[in-house]
Order: C-alpha cells, then sequence, then structure tokens
C-alpha cells in the first residue's frame, strides 16, 4: 500500500515538474514574442518619425518657393514686334564725298595756271576802264569753284579778287580734224583800286578758259567793278598749267 501511494505521489510530481516546464518555456517564447514585436513597432515609428521628418521638410521648401514666387514680381513678358525689312537708301549708298578744300587743284574747267595778258578798257574811270599790262591766275579749290586773282598794273594798278564757278568743259566745234573745247567761268569778289585815294569795290566777272595744250590755257573775260562808279574792262590772257 505504500509503494502503490508513493507511485502516486511520483507521478503527481512528474506531472507537475512537466506542466511547471511547459508553462516556464511558453511564458519564455512569449516575452522574446513581446520583445520582437516591441522592436518592429519601434522601428516602425521611427521610419514614419523619418518620413514626417522628409515631408515636413519638402512642404516648407515648397511653401518657400511659393512664396519667393509671390513676393518676386514677374516682368510680363512682352511679345517680341517683327520689324519689317528695311530697304537700305540708296542715297546713303551712294553717298559723295564732302568736297575739300585743296588750292591750286584742277576744276571740273580745267587745269590752275598762271600768266599774263591784256586789259582793254570799255568804259569807267580807273585801271579797270583803261588799256592795261594784266598778270592773271587761276587757282582751283574745289572740283567746282575757284580762285582767279589779277593784277591791273597802270598808274592806279587795281587788283581783282573773284572767286568763280566753273562749268565743265564744253565742245563749241568739231570738224573731226580740230575740236574747240571752253570751259565758262562766272563769279563774284572784290575790286581794289590802288593810288592817292586807295577804294574798294564790288566786283562781277564771267568768262571762258580754253585749254589749249596740257601745259597752256587761253583766257577772256569780262571784269565790271563799282569802286567810283561802273567801270568794265575785257582781260585776255594766255597761262601756263600747274
Amino acid at each position: 500500500m505504500n509503494n502503490t501511494h508513493f507511485k502516486k505521489v511520483a507521478t503527481v510530481l512528474g506531472i507537475a515538474t512537466t506542466v511547471f516546464s511547459f508553462g516556464h518555456l511558453g511564458a519564455h517564447a512569449s516575452e522574446r514574442q513581446n520583445t520582437n514585436k516591441a522592436s518592429l513597432i519601434n522601428d516602425a515609428i521611427v521610419r514614419n518619425q523619418s518620413t514626417s521628418t522628409v515631408v515636413a521638410s519638402t512642404q516648407i521648401s515648397q511653401k518657400a518657393a511659393d512664396l519667393q514666387a509671390q513676393i518676386t514680381p514677374q516682368a510680363p513678358i512682352e511679345p517680341q514686334q517683327q520689324l519689317p525689312p528695311q530697304t537700305p537708301d540708296p542715297a546713303l549708298q551712294q553717298q559723295v564725298p564732302a568736297p575739300t578744300l585743296s588750292p591750286g587743284r584742277a576744276t571740273r574747267g580745267g587745269a590752275s595756271y598762271i600768266g599774263v595778258g591784256g586789259n582793254i578798257g570799255l568804259g569807267g574811270a580807273t585801271t579797270i576802264s583803261e588799256g592795261s599790262f594784266a598778270v592773271i591766275s587761276k587757282i582751283g579749290l574745289t572740283n567746282n569753284f575757284s580762285a582767279r586773282p589779277a593784277a591791273l598794273i597802270s598808274d592806279n594798278t587795281v587788283f581783282l579778287l573773284p572767286l568763280t564757278l566753273d562749268f565743265p568743259v564744253e565742245s563749241v566745234t568739231d570738224t573731226g580734224v580740230q575740236q574747240i573745247n571752253v570751259a565758262p567761268y562766272i563769279g563774284a569778289g572784290a575790286a581794289i583800286s590802288t593810288g592817292r585815294d586807295s577804294t574798294v569795290g564790288f566786283l562781277l566777272t564771267g568768262g571762258v578758259d580754253v585749254p589749249l595744250s596740257p601745259q597752256f590755257t587761253a583766257n577772256a573775260g569780262v571784269n565790271v567793278g563799282f569802286i567810283d562808279e561802273t567801270d568794265v574792262g575785257l582781260l585776255l590772257g594766255v597761262g601756263y598749267n600747274f
């Protein structure tokens, strides 16, 4: 009977020990499972916080950019106007250079020259209206203009200082053997009469130059001076071209 009782007690102790062992193992496993769940939850929280931080930073940056765009005024973009094609002005393309003053140059009426001649008086009271020896000249200034100073040498020498407009050389006769060219001119200036009473008057002049050769030019001109009274003279001469 004692043995039977002892076996029952041993069986009960074995069952209790087994139950305790399984309970301890289950509790340990449950504890490890709870620990793993807590770790996963913490990782999820951290990732969520990181994502929230990134999203918040992105939203802040976007709001700052939008605010900057609202603050900064943007100039309106004006449509580009298409200009019509410009046609160059022919007058600008074919500009004639301004005439330059070059004393002694040739004009369109011929070369410059200096020479001698004689004056034939046609009426008046000064040397212009008397017969006298003359020194003549033509000094080209531009292609169109020249100065033609001259001196009528007599008892009371008269100096003629006209500025003339020279016209192009023109042919007055062409026989096929000989051609005569003339270059007309017209101008005005001053006439200075010397002597006891030096007097300055207005002068009108006009005439023609006749090229004789590359070296010589003949001249014939009429001078009208307004000094004491109207004086008229015919001046003839030959000049050496330079």
